[in-house]
């Protein structure tokens, strides 16, 4: 089972968000890192194979068309979790997975029971089980809306930028559960994430987009992230170290130039 992207372009009226999208894959139990600068169309490019922003091209799961699939065949398939979170719903963290699961699964109650109970000791959240969403954290709410989407257990989790909110102890915490739970279920899970020692550090596998939504590069961390590739698609100077049985580090050193069309601040 793989996600296969080609030639997937979108448009918002005249203006070209994503040019001719090609050669991506991401592949069942391994967790798959989409990088690069604000603008470049990350979120337009997670919405798109979700079946959320229309696009024109080729999206394949299993070798098959998923244009081809109603949005109700679509969303069993693949789930987007969007970076902004807001929800008004009354209920409580535990009410609030439970309804997740439900919607999605029609198994035995206690199963689903268990399964909630398990998702939210993984992510630290039993303590808030009682407690009602609105007096949750920003983080909190994250972390929230993480288990809601995982789980659904979909075939394929895309996550934009799950971690933004989170300190760095829930950040590491996520991220590491992430990896075990694509590996253990053997799941395809996709996150746009602008970390890149943590993206590289946690993923197998990259898509770095640059400005104009077109790919620059695909593959393993170590290929993806160069110096000289960060410098001509973010427009930095950076160290790149992959040193032996330590986390690789990126560090910034200086911004090189402006980063014109894609240095808008806005992220599709």
């Amino acid at each position: 089972m793989s996600l296969r992207v080609e030639s997937l372009s979108v448009h918002f009226g005249r203006t070209q968000i994503l040019d001719d999208v090609s050669d991506l894959e991401a592949r069942p139990g391994e967790l798959t890192a989409l990088i690069g600068p604000n603008g470049a169309g990350k979120s337009t490019l997670l919405k798109a194979i979700a079946g959320i922003e229309k696009s024109t091209g080729h999206i394949s799961l299993d070798d098959t068309a998923l244009d081809t699939l109603d949005i109700a065949q679509r969303a069993g398939r693949i789930y987007y979790l969007p970076q902004d979170i807001t929800s008004r719903a009354a209920l409580s963290v535990f009410e609030a997975v439970l309804l997740a699961r439900r919607t999605t699964h029609q198994s035995d109650r206690q199963q689903d029971l268990k399964r909630v109970q398990h998702t939210l000791q993984t992510l630290e959240l039993e303590q808030y089980a009682e407690r009602d969403l609105g007096q949750l954290s920003g983080g909190q709410r994250q972390r929230v809306a993480i288990a809601q989407a995982v789980v659904r257990e979909p075939r394929v989790l895309m996550l934009d930028e799950p971690t933004s909110a989170l300190d760095l102890h829930h950040q590491l915490q996520v991220l590491e559960w992430l990896v075990a739970l694509a590996r253990e279920q053997q799941m395809i899970i996709v996150i746009a994430i602008h970390d890149l020692s943590l993206a590289a550090r946690f993923s197998r596998h990259m898509w770095l987009m640059g400005a104009g939504g077109i790919v620059r590069a695909v593959g393993a961390p170590e290929a993806v992230l160069t110096e000289e590739r960060l410098r001509e698609v973010y427009a930095i100077k950076a160290h790149v170290e992959w040193p032996d049985g330590e986390p690789p580090r990126v560090t910034p050193l200086a911004a090189t130039r402006q980063l014109g069309a894609q240095g808008t601040g806005q992220d599709f």
